[in-house]
């Protein structure tokens, strides 16, 4: 047979939780690459942590800068007030003024009237600068400048070390705090990760499955009290579903085996003809409930035996009685199942392809795998994307039916432990692929 492209319909067997979709994270054969919630929120706490350091330290380190220049400004300022006093007082320079000095800025070379002016001098020479220069003129026009000039190499190498520090004590603030964040986080996603696998668990069928009480008030204890009322609620629905559906079809067993034997009655005929059969598709509809009540119900047990694969699956599409070819590629192949239940599956199988899909139907027996193709318009979509629904059909182009079939076949694949999938091939037809246990 052409290679196909496997599909997982939600409700087979398998790991629960899978998309069954290729290129969607989670589909069979896709390695799922997920990051843990807890790295995600150390690593979301340390960035906001170095980010609230980073613009302290800027915030500090900018204020302080600013405190230098304004308090240099100031001393020079001052200095050259204090300085001319001096030297219009005595004709001598304190210390730190000078005239007309070499290095003084060209915009204070030039001062206009008495005035005091500054500016700051970025350049260093050695130890020197930068600096804050004050200059003012002495006399008239030509005189000479008196200047003053403060040295902020002292203070702003201490600005440097208060930078140093700040660093160092934040990188071991951000060493010591990260475990205690992957810890707080851990705490938080092993909640978390409880209240996800009892919600997996019940999306698996198990409806019995609680997260029970959590600790603390916060929206995580929320979200599991809400998973657990949304299962008690979910359960007492299915419960419901599941006995009015037995009860139905309890009810009408009777009903139906009286109308069989009064359709004994009737005469030979057309009509005779036309009741059988609708009273024989009346009582494979109640069988096909009662079957099903009684899988939900988990009354079914498996009678286990060491069988011929091939030899069950040919009596199976033997008793379908429709025109089926089958082919075996290991007919010494043994299996330990229950071959009533296999048959159910591959007669199932098969009805379904002849009634909704098309001629001619295939059924291969390789190894463990049974396979079973149609060349008709293929499965719908929805249901490769939900699995198969009671009473669903998926499309009309598919023919009439009940959906029950498909829905019988994958409860009893469950109880066998066997895979059932279900995809279209890539030319055309449904494929259905069985996979027993080893």
């Amino acid at each position: 047979m052409r290679p196909f492209r496997r599909l997982r319909p939600s409700g087979t067997s398998g790991t629960p939780g899978t998309s069954g979709i290729p290129g969607v994270p989670g589909a069979p054969g896709m390695p799922r690459r997920r990051v843990p919630l807890r790295w995600k929120i150390a690593a979301l706490a340390s960035a906001t942590a170095f980010l609230v350091v980073a613009a302290v330290g800027v915030l500090v380190h900018v204020w302080t800068a600013q405190d230098i220049r304004s308090r240099a400004e100031a001393e020079a300022f001052n200095s050259v007030y204090s300085a001319m006093d001096i030297y219009r007082r005595t004709g001598t320079l304190m210390g730190g003024a000078a005239l007309d000095p070499a290095d003084l800025p060209r915009r204070l070379r030039q001062p206009s009237g008495d005035e005091r002016y500054t500016a700051y001098d970025a350049s260093t020479y050695g130890n020197v600068g930068p600096s804050f220069w004050s200059a003012q003129r002495t006399g008239g026009p030509g005189s000479p400048v008196l200047a003053y000039r403060v040295n902020m190499s002292t203070e702003l190498h201490t600005l440097f070390r208060l930078d140093v520090t700040m660093a160092v004590a934040s990188l071991i603030v951000l060493v010591a705090a990260t475990p205690l964040t992957v810890y707080g986080a851990g705490l938080l996603a092993r909640r978390l990760r409880r209240v996800s696998e009892t919600a997996g668990r019940i999306s698996a069928g198990d409806l019995d499955a609680r997260t029970g009480p959590t600790k603390g008030g916060d929206e995580v204890a929320d979200i599991a009290a809400t998973v657990d009322l949304m299962a008690d609620s979910l359960g007492r629905r299915l419960r419901t579903e599941r006995r009015f559906t037995a009860d139905v079809a309890h009810e009408l067993r009777t009903p139906v085996g009286g109308l069989l034997v009064a359709a004994d009655l009737l005469p030979p005929g057309e009509t005779e003809d036309l009741v059988r059969a609708r009273v024989r598709d009346l009582r494979g509809l109640v069988e096909d409930l009662l079957e099903i009540s009684r899988l939900d119900a988990g009354a079914e047990h498996p009678v286990r035996a060491r069988v011929p694969l091939g030899a069950v699956v040919a009596e199976a599409v033997t008793r379908t009685g429709l025109d089926t070819s089958l082919t075996d590629t290991d007919t010494g192949q043994t299996v330990e199942t229950d071959p009533r239940r296999l048959e159910r599956i591959v007669s199932n199988l098969v009805v379904n392809a002849h009634r909704h899909g098309g001629a001619p139907v295939q059924v291969t027996v390789e190894g463990r795998t049974v396979v079973v193709r149609d060349h008709g318009p293929g499965f719908p979509s929805d249901l490769l994307l939900h699995g198969p629904r009671r009473f669903h059909t998926g499309a009309a182009e598919r023919g009439s039916g009940h959906g029950l079939g498909l829905t019988i076949a994958l409860g009893q694949a469950r109880l066998l432990g066997a895979e059932l999938r279900l995809d279209n091939a890539p030319d055309g037809g449904a494929v259905a692929t069985l996979r027993l246990p080893a």
